[in-house]
């Protein structure tokens, strides 16, 4: 990333936060020049002065406009993954609608925007739900779009996978809600990243799951990491609403929500997998063997990454 970059400039949510980090490292390296849209201004990016940050301004959408003037491709990370503080679902959807019709009337040409896998404007689970909303009002935006649709991301600081881990590295028992036979289909980060920027230079419309080459039940993905790590956990299968209580006191402990009822709903209602063919080439199974020894020493905490 040596030089200053002199290409296209591009907006990216969240380049401090997860996916949104890769796909800034890899449209710098191109040479490619990178403005940040941010919660947080005030705080450095790991990219230095390469990158410029510039405020949400969902409340004024006429400064949001003006961030995005020159800007020809909007990569979309924006979420929250469950409510907090006052930020609810609905609050999150409204300030996508108001950041796309900013996108519209800067005259960005295309977005790339992450979505979920199974989204649905109906959906009873509130994540789903907004994510489906979302894409419809991308859809009819006019804008020119790619939205691709991620499962579960890993790849080191993703949420699920590590702290599975970190959870298997300290109990001897490891409670599963239901059945555990529901399925998860996960993709690497930096694949997902590939994707995003693959798609940003392409012209036509597409929604694409970002899924990688295996899918394993929850349970044997529980089995898989366990074994990566070199634990035997004792698996109990729990009554979901018993499950979520006893997450409850583990989540004061590590000061976070370590899941909500939503997602023990949405997790057992299969929605997480892709009917489609893989769209990326990293498999989860060589990737834990290659960073055994790393995954989950420390917890991820959502709340300490976009709450504090």
């Amino acid at each position: 990333m040596a030089g200053e970059p002199s290409g296209r400039l591009n907006a990216v949510t969240g380049v401090a936060g997860y996916s949104g980090r890769r796909m800034a490292e890899r449209l710098l390296r191109m040479g490619e020049r990178v403005l940040t849209l941010t919660g947080h201004p005030d705080r450095p990016t790991p990219f230095g002065e390469l990158v410029r940050a510039a405020p949400f301004h969902f409340d004024q959408a006429d400064k949001l406009t003006e961030s995005l003037r020159g800007v020809e491709v909007l990569y979309n990370t924006y979420w929250i993954r469950f409510p907090r503080g006052g930020m609810t679902y609905e609050k999150a959807v409204e300030n996508t609608r108001t950041l796309i019709r900013a996108a519209v009337q800067a005259g960005v040409r295309r977005i790339v925007h992450v979505s979920i896998t199974n989204p649905s404007h109906d959906s009873p689970f509130g994540y789903f739900r907004g994510k489906g909303q979302v894409e419809d009002e991308i859809v009819g935006s006019g804008l020119s779009y790619a939205i691709l649709r991620p499962a579960v991301l890993f790849g080191g600081e993703d949420i699920l996978i590590n702290n599975i881990a970190w959870t298997l590295r300290r109990l001897p028992v490891f409670a599963i809600p239901g059945s555990g036979e529901y399925r998860l289909q996960p993709i690497h980060v930096d694949d997902l990243a590939d994707l995003a920027v693959e798609h940003s230079h392409r012209q036509a419309n597409v929604v694409l799951d970002a899924v990688g080459p295996e899918a394993y039940t929850y349970s044997d993905l529980v089995r898989l990491i366990a074994a990566a790590i070199g634990r035997r956990p004792l698996l109990v299968h729990l009554p979901p609403r018993l499950f979520y209580w006893l997450s409850l006191p583990i989540s004061q402990l590590v000061r976070d929500v370590l899941i909500t009822w939503d997602e023990v709903l949405g997790l057992m209602a299969d929605l997480l997998v892709s009917s489609g063919p893989p769209t990326a080439p990293t498999r989860l199974s060589d990737w834990l063997t290659e960073n055994r020894g790393a995954v989950g020493r420390r917890y991820a905490s959502e709340v300490e990454r976009h709450f504090r």
